[in-house]
């Protein structure tokens, strides 16, 4: 995969989450501020999806993250929302800087975080006793606000259960940084990590972090294939 084929798809699959994302604001804002904001922000995003004038598209983009940063006092929504934020800036250098070298760090720099963020997250919970007792998952399905988890609830009875679907997820993401030593291995960590925030979605709601991770996996694609 060449890195220009990458990062245009990465552009593509990030314009669509953002389309997403603006689009839900659009339909649920009362306020005409954010209201504007967002038309904006789907516009942009529409423009970067066709192709229109990329690099500028994903300066204006960038400045109306950076808006949003300041207006919500800080990424409202959490992790998706970092995740587009380095998306977009990774995305921004490739187009800026003039040196091919410094392209491919930029783009590998994704990469990596991407693999990180996999990492971390199994390390953060695998260190943690409620994690591996299987309680951390029992909590999620019992206090969740989500109105997607209210048939899950059920599910706290079966504590042998949770245990092992914890450990299944702990051990998946703390495996992760190992499936890039073949492209079979990491395509089949990547449907995996993939049908799993799907999951999400249809579970808890979480419908913003399906897109924004999917669009930094070209950026790994790329780099095992760079490597290896």
């Amino acid at each position: 995969m060449s890195i220009d084929f990458a990062i245009r798809l990465s552009e593509i699959l990030l314009a669509f989450a953002y389309i997403v994302q603006s689009a839900e604001h659009i339909y649920v804002s009362t306020i005409f501020k954010d209201h504007l904001l967002f038309v904006g922000r789907l516009t942009l995003s529409i423009l970067l999806l066709a192709g229109i004038q990329t690099p500028l598209v994903l300066g204006l983009i960038f400045l109306t993250s950076l808006y949003m940063l300041k207006g919500y006092n800080g990424p409202y929504n959490g992790g998706s929302d970092r995740m587009g934020l380095l998306i977009l800036s990774c995305l921004m250098l490739t187009h800026i800087i003039p040196s091919e070298q410094w392209r491919e760090y930029a783009f590998g720099y994704l990469a990596i975080q991407l693999v990180l963020s996999y990492f971390i997250a199994g390390w953060v919970k695998v260190v943690n006793r409620e994690w591996r007792s299987g309680r951390a998952l029992q909590d999620v399905f019992l206090f969740s606000a989500y109105p997607f988890s209210t048939c899950l609830k059920d599910w706290v009875n079966y504590p042998k259960w949770l245990r092992l679907m914890s450990w299944a997820v702990m051990t998946f993401e703390l495996a992760f940084p190992f499936m890039l030593l073949t492209q079979e291995t990491l395509i089949l960590a990547l449907i995996i990590a993939a049908i799993f925030h799907l999951a999400n979605v249809y579970l808890f709601g979480l419908n913003r972090f399906f897109w924004v991770w999917i669009a930094a996996y070209p950026s790994l694609l790329w780099l095992q294939d760079r490597i290896f």
